[in-house]
């Protein structure tokens, strides 16, 4: 397995200039990615290309522990919040950490591409399309039934203010605070 993403990520850098300047930067250096309770991969750039390999105790400039979906995380916009909540850890070298999960956003293969390489464009295409029909559907899906139990959760069991009372409630709020605000400076303006 660790053998087919090295082939997979190093197929990706002759396709980035970007990505292959990282990986000369990186040359001599080793990132330690600890899946907890899964395994640990250190992940080394020779200059040219990356190697895997699994190994639980060898050394490395910096390490990155985390979930498996945490881990996943950090190469989507969501990065700031997994290490903010504590839910992934980086020890040693955070500028080598910083430039091999820049060079591992670069390397996010395409699926899609990746998959027509083993069935051919066209299924590959087909099956790609197919499951972007079904995240959206599903992320649609979840959507409407929040959206369904709130205004259930506001209008038929009011435990929740619905929106539009909640907007005007704290609307009210603000325009009184400016009132007495404004009724405090006309005070102060008055007192001798």
């Amino acid at each position: 397995m660790l053998t087919t993403i090295e082939n997979v990520l190093n197929r990706g850098l002759p396709r980035s200039p970007r990505a292959r300047q990282l990986c000369g930067e990186l040359a001599g250096s080793c990132l330690g990615v600890e899946v907890r309770g899964v395994t640990r991969i250190l992940v080394r750039s020779s200059g040219e290309v990356l190697h895997l390999a699994r190994d639980a105790a060898g050394a490395a400039d910096a390490d990155v522990s985390g979930s498996p979906l945490h881990l996943l995380a950090l190469a989507g916009p969501s990065a700031a919040a997994a290490l903010q909540q504590g839910a992934v850890e980086i020890r040693g070298d955070v500028e080598i950490a910083r430039k091999y999960r820049e060079l591992a956003r670069l390397l996010t293969p395409d699926l899609e591409e990746e998959l027509s390489l083993a069935i051919g464009d066209v299924p590959a295409h087909q099956l790609g399309r197919l499951a972007r029909t079904m995240f959206d559907w599903s992320r649609q899906a979840a959507a409407t039934a929040v959206q369904n139990v709130a205004e259930y959760l506001a209008h038929e069991r009011a435990d929740l203010v619905p929106r539009a009372e909640a907007d005007q409630f704290t609307s009210g709020v603000d325009r009184l605070r400016e009132d007495v605000d404004r009724l405090e400076a006309r005070i102060n303006l008055l007192a001798p």
